[in-house]
């Protein structure tokens, strides 16, 4: 398998830092039948009772609607879904790659499940995702 690079958009809502809150915002997608691929959710540091979701992929009439319902909207932050084999060193060689290119990240989350890794980069503007984008595909980064 191959790494894939894929410009994303994320949709994004902010919370209250209370019990059920996730479960609020993902309940009429799951009920739309979305299938996401990535979920994030978290608080802000310094302001507790405050937080966010984050979710891709909302496409189509059905999925957009449901987002929409649940105060989803496109997030601004430009982000790439970067994912393939796990190896040793995958992702300092794609941090690298970034950092030599003197591209600042907004943020990255990444896991790897079994032999794969899935990883999410936001970057600070359109310019640095499209860059990212194309040094991410290249072999050096596997």
């Amino acid at each position: 398998m191959a790494m894939t690079v894929k410009e994303i958009t994320l949709w994004r809502r902010e919370i209250d830092n209370q019990p059920g809150m996730l479960a609020g915002a993902l309940e009429p997608l799951a009920a739309s039948g979305t299938d996401l691929q990535v979920v994030m959710a978290y608080r802000y540091s310094g302001n507790e009772d405050k937080g966010a979701v984050e979710l891709f992929p909302v496409s189509g009439r059905k999925a957009t609607a449901a987002a929409r319902r649940a105060g989803l909207s496109p997030a601004d932050v430009p982000a790439l879904l970067v994912q393939g084999p796990n190896k040793t060193g995958v992702g300092f060689a794609t941090a690298k790659a970034i950092a030599d290119a003197n591209i600042n990240l907004a943020f990255l989350v990444a896991q790897v499940i079994g032999s794969k890794f899935s990883a999410v980069y936001g970057f600070d503007s359109e310019a640095d995702r499209r860059k990212a984008a194309s040094l991410l595909k290249k072999p050096r980064t596997r």
